[in-house]
């Protein structure tokens, strides 16, 4: 007998919770000749920056086979489709002229999901920057916020009617690091801490959007940040302090502003972006109708090893990290890892959520987790399944435990483009042959299915 059938069924989770699966148009659009450039494709034309030397130029070609995608949605059962807009599909040069051809994509979709009796979740940006806005400071420009709110009214005028529930960003956090900060994605710049406007710059950009999004007639706003527990190396205070400050900028400078109106101490300070931050605030901490998260491992910090140390990481988690910064982040022990290496930790998003009600309080707005997902290979995925049904499980607890969670959105419907991972790791429910792509359901769907029909029962 599998694992996963000889453990008891899943708790009965909320009536009225809702179920969906996430993408990104980036990541599985393709059509790239059918919109603007963004600064992906500039990023993956540069030899050796993506992985396996591959583009999104076909992706899983959702595009045009988004009818196919669609059926699988409303085959597996799930309440909801959290999929991304691509902004320079919309607006090819980030603003000004509006593409008609890319708003009709977008309609098409939203309209065959709700035949589908899919909910629509449209997310305005999961990191696909148009290239002509990037040429011109991208989000180290102040205006660049201005520009993402007249792109969320532009769409919100096209679909808001059968769309409710929207997401403004995805993961700035990982946009600022990654793309900003180390040079590991898009744009590829290397600014260390000059990075910081980059941060605000996008969250003034969230609270400028939920303003249009609300004037537009929609009532259903959130936002998708990126949140894990995390662990100092030893009890010292040098791993502590290393372990602290990890946190501040990975969890509460993308929270504090949002749900507090203020930034960590000592940040706003950095910031550099230009304008009244106070009165940025002010827009950033716009009420919001429910805060995603995004959750996949937590992380032990350490302050910085010695440069002689042989355990001084280089790579950790897909990443090469610079000698210089202020924390170490060290290997999870005793834990299995899933194929990108991260640490398999079920309990840790019980005790992240639990720790975002206690730090919040009633300034907490109900949470989504938007993202929860693991990179296995193979369509026979026992370990995603029971990397599903572990967080699913810790997830219930959080809930028993008084935490208001609504709703729980698996990341991956599909396999996709993983960014600088290329083709290389594998995050979805269906199986995608990125030669003919042949579209075909892993044992982890089934799962799913028959656990959203139990929920049902």
């Amino acid at each position: 007998m599998a694992a996963s059938d000889a453990r008891e069924p899943l708790p009965q989770f909320p009536r009225d919770f809702v179920w969906g699966v996430s993408t990104s148009a980036h990541q599985i659009e393709g059509a790239v000749d059918e919109r603007g450039p963004s600064v992906w494709d500039a990023f993956t034309a540069v030899p050796g920056r993506v992985k396996d030397g591959t583009t999104a130029a076909v992706a899983c070609d959702h595009y045009h086979r988004y009818r196919e995608d669609v059926a699988l949605i409303r085959e597996l059962g799930a309440d909801a489709y959290r999929f991304s807009v691509s902004w320079p599909r919309v607006l090819p040069s980030g603003a000004g002229e509006v593409s008609a051809a890319g708003l009709d994509f977008y309609d098409r979709l939203v309209d065959e999901l709700c035949a589908a009796g899919v909910s629509p979740v449209p997310t305005l940006f999961h990191w696909d920057t148009p290239l002509a806005l990037a040429d011109e400071g991208g989000w180290l420009r102040r205006d660049t916020a201005e520009r993402f709110a007249e792109y969320a009214a532009v769409v919100a005028g096209r679909i808001g009617d059968r769309a409710k529930k929207w997401i403004t960003l995805n993961e700035p956090a990982e946009h600022t690091l990654l793309g900003h900060a180390l040079g590991q994605h898009a744009p590829g710049q290397q600014l260390m801490f000059d990075a910081l406007p980059v941060a605000h710059h996008q969250l003034l950009a969230h609270g400028l959007a939920v303003r249009a999004l609300r004037a537009a007639g929609v009532t259903d706003i959130g936002i998708a940040n990126s949140h894990g527990p995390t662990w100092p190396a030893s009890s010292s205070a040098e791993d502590t302090q290393a372990a602290d400050f990890y946190d501040v900028l990975l969890n509460r400078l993308f929270a504090d502003p949002l749900i507090l109106g203020r930034y960590p101490d000592g940040i706003a300070e950095l910031m550099q972006g230009g304008g009244d931050i106070e009165a940025d605030l002010k827009v950033i901490a716009e009420p919001v109708d429910w805060y995603g998260i995004n959750f996949y491992q937590p992380t032990k910090v350490g302050a910085p090893l010695p440069a002689s140390a042989t355990a001084a990481p280089t790579e950790f988690s897909g990443l090469t990290l610079p000698p210089e910064l202020p924390f170490s982040p060290r290997q999870i022990e005793g834990r299995p890892v899933t194929d990108f290496g991260w640490p398999v930790v079920p309990e840790s998003l019980t005790e992240l959520l639990t720790g975002f009600r206690d730090r919040y309080g009633d300034r907490l707005p109900p949470l989504v987790i938007t993202e929860n997902g693991c990179s296995y290979e193979g369509i026979d995925d026992q370990r995603r399944i029971d990397y599903l049904d572990g967080h699913l499980r810790a997830l219930h607890r959080a809930l028993e435990e008084g935490v208001d969670v609504r709703g729980y959105f698996v990341w991956s419907l599909m396999d996709n483009f993983e960014w600088a991972e290329g083709y290389r790791q594998r995050f979805g429910l269906v199986h995608v042959d990125h030669t003919t792509l042949e579209r075909t359901p892993k044992a982890s769907y089934a799962w799913l299915r028959e656990t959203l029909r139990a929920q049902r029962a």
